[in-house]
């Protein structure tokens, strides 16, 4: 019997079967027998039905290949009839027979009939009466009588189950789950053991490990004269398992059962390999195993009771690894939303940045850095962020977009900060005059009021919403210590701070493998100098202005250094175009010329002459850099001295330089000779010798292309899919989450290339451009550190190409680590069945 024929009910009745556990009689129907009743092929019902003799009462449980998948209700005491309700009436009590009765009825009236619930409820006191009142009103509602033959009743369940498989409604639920879209229903048939009647009788549930936080502990209840999982929901009667202060158990009450049960518990966990949830129940004194299931846990729990079980050894730890979802671990970074809060939903956007924050709203990243001083919590909600709204950023519990996709900047700086984000939430509108957010409803949100924004669902909800810690625990340590035993593949942190760099420390990334310089820039009263700069009007006036810069960036540099110890970190020099740094609107050009004790006009001219139609394809990156050269003269300079300053108190440093937005090789040659020309002169100054890696980042198709010449001048190249997609599409990552959900609904495209790595379109640049590189230099070293680079699709194919890392932000690589592990272990589990 197999998972994939049966289901995992089936599978699991079966194991328990032969371990001798007091299974009652159970047959199984595959996958392609319940297909068959859906299209009203019946199996031949006297032969189902022989092997639980005469006059069986029966339950029919669904059976899924895989749990989470769900399907439809059990349904109990099948064989229930008049003639079957008196003769329990003289064997359990007219009462205890009465109420099974009725439970059937119900279920049957409800879940196979389809009727309406209400002339169906269940009395408290079960009488002869209401079995009558609930008759007449099947057969008034049916204008049939309730069927009186246990063959028939069974086949109209199998063919009730069978068919609402097939539903619209459960396929696009169990489809969200993951399943298949032909992913098959298996059907369980059990004889019932009655938990009602004589002597000790009862059903319960019992689990051995904590569903929340994966502790081993015993849970569960026990309800005297009950059925199925009733045990459960009682209100009242309910024991608990184990001694507890807050009423009577059944360790006290009935320790022989309690024994036998944690016997069977512990033989489950052993052979099954797994912590299970056993259904039981007590028929007049005699325990009955009726079921077991996959203990449903927490994302915290799931790690917990993975390292535990191969700590046991009880299974090998790169089965732990491989039962971790790598989602997981990004989740248990960061606070989250209470599984059970109640979700008062002001808008959905896109979850660009996981975890959960309250605060009160804040329209600009000036009223969030106020908020901050007063250490009153506050959520930056933006129609799109920019540079400019960093330090509000950094001063916000989280940032909540209008605009934007999974790439805008809000969410790449969002991911890298840790900060929870919300982006292209489109049916908000921010009222800008009247400092208020207008939800798809019509309430209104005034500034000041307090939202919750769960950065990993997407939902902004109204209010406070109750809150879970992370969970870093020792099982969260040790599942990565093993995850990097097997994985075959470097994992670095895309990290623009110190304060960055300490946390792709913590997470043990192998190094930095992006160090985005310009956001420094905005950082307390540089953003001032900058924009000195950039007013400037002669290359010795911008120089004089850069030095001052050059203390600020160098000691940034020593402090990434000092915090990665030796470890390798990739900066990329200036990026952005210049007019990121000036302000967008009339008030910030008159503050602006204030500051600069310029003329107005003089500003509004300077803000004009910067403008671009298409900025992001403008004057930016290397180009320039090779147009105000002097810009990365100090940049290189700032590297250099801190790599002499950091090696001197601890390991030798070795930057690597990153040019960015390079497409021919020209660009790279002229400005590493002015690198070199500035490295020669910190040696001579300061009497040290250095190395330095000097590299590209490839972010155009053309840089891809022209691979094989590029290398002549640069050691590594590092494939920025950020922008590669954006240019490779013609989409800009910023407005394209306006129109991609209905792209990817119309299957125009798989999946937001944002998102998820196009392997055939982008890929197909990545493999070229790592084959030209390797032309013409052996020894190139290749990489992606955009913000695929955390995703398992993103890091199998660098796997397979050949690479030697990935980077992304720093609270991804937990999971980039897992995910490369659990790649490698599928890999050689493959190599080892060849």
């Amino acid at each position: 019997m197999s998972p994939s024929v049966h289901g995992g009910r089936a599978k699991c009745l079966q194991r328990l079967v032969r371990l001798d556990m007091p299974v009652p009689t159970t047959v199984a129907l595959s996958f392609d027998a319940v297909r068959d009743i859906a299209r009203g092929q019946m199996p031949d019902m006297d032969e189902l039905i022989a092997p639980f003799g005469g006059a069986p009462l029966l339950s029919v449980r669904p059976s899924s290949q895989d749990p989470d998948w769900g399907g439809p209700s059990a349904i109990l005491n099948i064989g229930m009839n008049d003639e079957r309700h008196a003769a329990l009436c003289a064997e359990i009590g007219e009462e205890a027979a009465t109420a099974i009765y009725l439970r059937f009825i119900q279920s049957y009236a409800v879940q196979v009939a389809r009727l309406d619930p209400e002339p169906f409820y269940l009395p408290d006191t079960p009488t002869l009466e209401s079995v009558r009142v609930m008759l007449d009103a099947f057969e008034y509602e049916t204008d049939e009588v309730f069927p009186q033959d246990p063959v028939q009743q069974l086949g109209e369940v199998l063919r009730s189950m069978a068919r609402a498989w097939d539903g619209t409604t459960a396929r696009l639920l169990r489809q969200a789950k993951g399943a298949p879209i032909d992913a098959g229903l298996g059907l369980v048939v059990q004889r019932i053991a009655l938990g009602v009647g004589q002597g000790t009788s009862g059903s319960g549930v019992i689990q051995f490990v904590d569903e929340v936080t994966g502790e081993r502990r015993i849970k569960g209840r026990y309800l005297s004269q009950s059925q199925g999982r009733e045990a459960l929901s009682a209100a009242k009667g309910a024991l608990y398992l184990v001694q507890d202060g807050r009423g009577p158990s059944v360790e006290e009450e009935l320790p022989e059962l309690f024994a036998e049960l944690v016997r069977f518990g512990e033989l489950v966990r052993v052979r099954l390999r797994e912590e299970m949830q056993i259904e039981f129940t007590i028929e007049n004194g005699k325990l009955h195993i009726l079921d077991g299931v996959r203990v449903q846990r927490s994302n915290r729990a799931s790690v917990r009771i993975a390292v535990a079980l191969a700590e046991d050894g009880i299974i090998p730890t790169d089965e732990a690894v491989m039962r971790v979802d790598p989602a997981v671990l990004s989740e248990l970074l960061h606070r989250q939303v209470a599984p059970m809060t109640e979700r008062d939903r002001i808008v959905r956007g896109i979850a660009a940045s996981p975890g959960a924050a309250v605060g009160r709203i804040v329209f600009s990243a000036n009223d969030a850095q106020a908020s901050a001083a007063r250490s009153e919590p506050c959520i930056l909600v933006r129609r799109e962020t920019t540079p400019e709204d960093i330090r509000g950023m950094h001063a916000a519990n989280a940032v909540l977009t209008v605009r934007g996709g999974i790439t805008s900047h809000a969410a790449v700086i969002g991911r890298g900060l840790g900060l929870p984000c919300v982006v292209g939430a489109s049916d908000l509108v921010i009222d800008k005059k009247r400092r208020v957010m207008i939800a798809p409803d019509g309430r209104e949100f005034a500034e000041g009021e307090v939202i919750t924004v769960d950065g990993s669902s997407g939902d902004v909800l109204a209010g406070t919403a109750t809150l879970e810690e992370p969970a870093l625990d020792n099982a969260f340590q040790t599942l990565l210590k093993w995850a990097d035993e097997y994985r075959d593949i470097g994992v670095r942190a895309n990290a623009d701070t110190p304060a960055d760099a300490q946390t792709a420390r913590n997470f043990l990334a192998q190094g930095i493998g992006l160090c985005r310089t310009e956001h420094m820039f905005f950082e307390g009263d540089r953003l001032g100098v900058m924009r000195e700069m950039i007013f400037a009007h002669t290359s010795e006036d911008r120089r004089a202005v850069l030095e001052r810069l050059l203390p600020m960036q160098r000691g940034d540099f020593i402090e990434l250094f000092e915090i990665m110890q030796g470890k390798p970190v990739c900066i990329r020099l200036f990026d952005p175009p210049l007019h990121e740094f000036l302000p967008a609107d009339k008030s910030g050009h008159r503050e602006l010329a204030e500051q600069l004790s310029l003329p107005l006009s003089e500003v509004n001219a300077r803000v004009e002459a910067l403008s671009e139609y298409n900025p992001m394809l403008g004057m930016r990156g290397v180009r320039l850099g090779l147009t105000y050269p002097e810009i990365y003269d100090m940049q290189a300079r700032a590297i250099f001295e801190a790599t002499v300053e950091a090696s001197r108190s601890g390991d030798p440093v070795v930057p690597e330089i990153m040019i960015p937005l390079v497409s021919a090789m020209r660009e790279v040659e002229l400005v590493k000779s002015r690198i070199d020309a500035v490295a020669g002169h910190v040696r001579a100054e300061t009497g040290t010798n250095f190395t330095y890696r000097y590299g590209v980042m490839v972010e155009t198709p053309r840089a891809a292309l022209r691979a094989e010449d590029i290398v002549q001048y640069a050691a590594f190249l590092s494939f920025g899919t950020n922008d590669l997609t954006q240019m490779t599409y013609g989409l800009s990552r910023d407005d394209a989450g306006r129109f991609m959900s209905s792209y990817v609904n119309a299957h125009v495209y798989a999946e937001d290339p944002f998102h998820t790595l196009d392997i055939e379109g982008v890929g197909e640049l990545l493999k070229i451009g790592a084959e030209r590189g390797r032309l013409g230099r052996r020894d190139v070293v290749l990489s992606i550190c955009g913000e695929h680079g955390g995703s398992r699709s993103a890091i199998d194919f660098c796997r397979r190409q050949g690479f030697d890392y990935v980077s992304c932000s720093p609270f991804r690589v937990p999971s980039a680590r897992l995910s490369a592990a659990q790649l490698a272990i599928s890999d050689s589990r493959k190599n080892s069945m060849r």
